[in-house]
């Protein structure tokens, strides 16, 4: 009777569908981001924007030298 033994070695280098969908979510939620922090999103102000500035004119033009 002979001790034979075989030793199968497996090597699974796995798939890459992990690290696309990591890659897609990281997309989706820079995206994301974007739109509702710089983009169209983003709230408006609703601060009135024009300045009202009252400047007394003189109701004299200056003397011409």
């Amino acid at each position: 009777m002979s001790d034979q033994h075989d030793t199968v070695v497996v090597k699974d280098g796995g798939s890459s569908a992990g690290v696309l969908i990591a890659l897609v979510a990281l997309v989706i939620v820079l995206a994301g981001a974007w739109y509702f922090v710089m983009g169209p999103g983003a709230g408006t102000s609703t601060a009135p924007t024009d300045i009202n500035v009252n400047v007394e004119l003189p109701s004299v033009a200056p003397a011409s030298s």
